[in-house]
């Protein structure tokens, strides 16, 4: 299958302060694997500070990765200079969280959305607006908002602008980091029908961050499961709705609300809070917190991320 976009072994570090100078090593993402084939949509989950971001910014080239690289179009974009990463980012564009902050509350509509066409000095004045109004249309908005500024609108009217301005270059990735996550249930569906359109009118390749299994059940073709900065599971949305292998997988299943009230059931919740990135566990760094634990092995071992059936990873030494 052919490869858009493939990272190896991505890891980022930070090293804090301390009160008399160097502090501790955060591990924000340790030694991740995986790739894109163009028109997949992969799905990443995990709870807040696992790292979902982070890798996020350094598959954009936003960040230096402390190790490893990243591929794009067979192209390694790791260490690249500005001038060819600039051209490359047309490429790959971002829709962020928060549907405000990320747009210039300063701008019009208009401006923010020509802004891409004139830092690539594409179209004349006359294309560029040409332009824009095309783009209000796709996301579902009209000419008449070109003269509003953001606060004008609402929370999934700014999300819409956000993704007006990602896809103005039409790039061939777009990373969504929890596009959704901050718009009431209605709008959120609405977001998720307009990107699921966008998919398939452009052929878009989707790299989409959420903590909501829900979410990201609806919109990949593949789901990777994160925890403290590494990847522990991986599958085909098909196989992952059919079978689960790790217990921290099964944990956030557990956390999504069921709508049948008549089903009971759920796996039991984890214990405690995750780890702090800065003080990873030894060996596993779920076993803490894992119902399955046996120590030692769990307790002194890191399990090996490996492929157990065909497109399906675990790092756990008893799946």
């Amino acid at each position: 299958m052919p490869e858009l976009l493939k990272a190896e072994d991505l890891s980022c570090h930070f090293r804090l302060k301390g009160p008399w100078g160097r502090g501790p090593l955060l591990k924000a993402v340790d030694g991740v694997s995986f790739n894109l084939a163009p028109g997949e949509t992969l799905g990443l989950v995990g709870e807040s500070g696992c790292g979902k971001s982070t890798l996020a910014r350094l598959v954009l080239g936003l960040l230096n990765p402390t190790r490893g690289r990243v591929w794009f179009g067979g192209a390694e974009i790791t260490g690249m200079r500005r001038p060819a990463l600039k051209a490359m980012r047309r490429q790959f564009q971002v829709i962020f969280q928060d549907p405000y902050s990320s747009l210039n509350p300063r701008l019009t509509v208009r401006q923010i959305l020509e802004e891409p066409f004139i830092i690539h000095d594409l179209g004349n004045r006359h294309e560029r607006r040409a332009w824009v109004a095309e783009l209000l249309r796709e996301v579902g908005l009209g000419e008449e908002h070109l003269g509003r500024y953001p606060h004008e609108f609402s929370g999934g009217q700014r999300q819409r602008l956000g993704i007006a301005r990602a896809l103005a270059l039409r790039p061939r990735l777009m990373v969504a980091d929890e596009p959704v996550s901050a718009l009431d249930v209605s709008i959120q569906a609405q977001i998720l029908n307009l990107l699921a359109h966008l998919h398939e009118r452009y052929g878009l390749t989707y790299l989409f961050i959420s903590h909501d299994l829900s979410v990201i059940s609806q919109i990949s073709t593949r789901v990777a499961v994160m925890y403290l900065g590494r990847l522990v599971e991986m599958a085909k949305r098909s196989v992952f709705a059919r079978e689960r292998l790790h217990p921290y997988t099964e944990a956030l299943l557990a956390a999504v609300p069921l709508p049948d009230p008549r089903q009971s059931f759920r796996p039991p919740a984890l214990k405690g809070e995750p780890p702090s990135p800065v003080n990873v566990p030894s060996g596993c760094p779920f076993h803490p917190r894992c119902p399955e634990a046996q120590l030692p092995r769990c307790r002194d071992e890191v399990p090996a991320y490996r492929e157990t059936d065909p497109e399906h990873w675990v790092a756990c030494h008893f799946r």
